[in-house]
């Protein structure tokens, strides 16, 4: 996935949970912050972001942060941008586990839940929820970094589709390089470590791959083993 073009800053506050104030040439800004999560070792006084211009000079947030320089690395922070990452390495074949779908469909309605994709083929519909992961501690991705009651009802809804005797997955996208596993955050939320235990237990297919990021691209690369509980 190809990146818009960025300008540089320096992070100074988080103002609440989707603003926060950079300084772009010896300036304060005001930026969106497009990530609920706590990211609280990326967002720290100093840190090198980089940030995309909004076209809409009416907005109070002139910029969006989308990659923060962390330890040598750049983490992708956006996370909007797993759905499309995913959407984007399965049309173009580079995830085996997803292949032989013959239609792609977005934001679909399931039961009670809106779940992120239904992958269509031969074998019937498989339901995905894609998750967006930025912490890494001593090379494991974990998620979440902060409590998700959302995330857990997804889990509770794809577990409902496999015993329906369909297919679900949920896709944990490590939008950084340099994740070697990935396991479940049970310190920041064991309920939703529980939870996706409990998922897997009964047949929802866990998955976790992990992203190269550049200035000007981010992409999937490949998968990296799951523990779970």
């Amino acid at each position: 996935m190809r990146l818009p073009p960025t300008v540089e800053g320096r992070f100074l506050a988080r103002e609440n949970r989707f603003r926060i104030r950079v300084e772009v040439d010896g300036r304060p800004v005001a930026a969106h912050l497009p990530n609920s999560g706590r990211l609280t070792e990326l967002l720290t006084p100093g840190r090198l972001c980089h940030l995309v211009p909004h076209p809409d000079p009416r907005r109070r947030t002139p910029l969006d942060l989308l990659l923060v320089e962390y330890a040598g690395v750049l983490v992708s922070v956006d996370a909007r941008l797993p759905g499309p990452l995913f959407a984007e390495a399965v049309t173009e074949g580079r995830l085996s586990r997803f292949s032989g779908f013959a239609r792609l469909e977005r934001e679909v309605r399931c039961g009670e839940s809106r779940l992120d994709f239904r992958l269509d083929g031969p074998g019937g519909p498989l339901w995905v929820e894609t998750k967006s992961v930025t912490l890494v501690e001593d090379g494991v991705a974990l998620f979440p970094d902060a409590p998700t009651r959302r995330g857990q009802r997804h889990l509770y809804q794809l577990a409902a589709q496999v015993k329906r005797g369909e297919r679900a997955a949920v896709v944990f996208v490590v939008q950084r390089p340099d994740a070697e596993a990935f396991m479940p955050h049970a310190r920041a939320d064991p309920a939703f470590a529980a939870a996706l235990a409990e998922a897997a237990r009964v047949g929802v297919e866990v998955h976790a791959f992990r992203c190269a990021v550049r200035p000007d691209e981010i992409r999937i690369t490949d998968s990296i083993p799951v523990s779970l509980p």
